[in-house]
């Protein structure tokens, strides 16, 4: 895969589409080969150049994918296109469904209790024929941190979803990857309270323009206007850097 990948302001990111992702995946399901997901948006690439660890963590994964438009755009003035944005929860919807194809064994990391439990029940009932076999809240302590990985080694899953933020998802994986010898790990933010129908999805037409971040801030305003404008602004002052600097560089003759 190393053609595919794109080098976005120090990131090397997948080109794939969606549809070749999970084919990715299926195969690494099938050779019980280890595969750690990375999601970027403008935020994290923001963030990754001034938290040293969560860098490390981000780069460790074996794929990483842009989840935001803004890394879309910025790659295609970069002449680095990415084929799509691949959403980190559309991503783990598309999951639920192969594994319900497929009968895989899923595991649930994250989010609150009573946030678990109706993830649990949703997908009981809409997917039957996929084995959910467990699932732990994110809200543990780090002396409990070595149980929750021994209890999903212990259940063998082959995809494990960790609903945490950055970086406590990323650090997570990256400690405990080969301990837990999951074939497909993927950190997912906050999708199980969108699944649990706790926090509504931007509409899809915000989503195509890129401001479904704006949909957050209407939705919880106090916490999380400051994150977005701040990183927004970060992000475009980084990427003119970029292009500054395209345009310095000698062209290929």
């Amino acid at each position: 895969m190393e053609k595919t990948v794109r080098h976005i302001m120090g990131v090397p990111i997948h080109g794939l589409t969606m549809d070749q992702v999970l084919d990715v995946l299926d195969d690494a399901i099938s050779a019980h080969r280890r595969t750690l997901l990375g999601v970027v948006n403008a935020a994290k690439i923001v963030n990754m150049r001034r938290d040293p660890e969560l860098r490390e963590s981000v780069l460790s994964a074996d794929l990483i994918l842009a989840d935001g438009m803004s890394v879309v755009w910025a790659s295609r003035l970069l002449r680095q296109p990415l084929p799509e944005r691949i959403a980190g929860i559309d991503l783990m919807l598309r999951l639920l469904e192969r594994g319900n194809e497929r009968r895989y064994r899923v595991f649930c990391l994250g989010a609150r209790q009573e946030v678990l439990e109706k993830v649990a029940q949703r997908i009981r009932a809409e997917l039957p024929n996929l084995a959910l076999v467990g699932y732990h809240h994110g809200y543990y302590t780090p002396e409990e941190e070595p149980a929750v990985a021994s209890q999903i080694a212990a259940a063998r899953p082959d995809l494990l979803f960790v609903a945490m933020t950055s970086p406590k998802k990323e650090q997570f994986l990256a400690r405990w990857a080969d301990e837990i010898d999951v074939p497909v790990c993927h950190g997912v933010g906050g999708s199980f309270d969108v699944y649990a129908g706790q926090v509504k999805r931007a509409p899809l037409l915000w989503q195509k323009l890129g401001i479904e971040w704006l949909y957050r801030v209407l939705q919880e305003p106090r916490r999380m206007w400051r994150r977005y404008l701040v990183t927004n602004l970060l992000f475009g002052g980084m990427l003119l850097g970029e292009l500054a600097g395209l345009r310095r560089a000698p062209r290929a003759t």
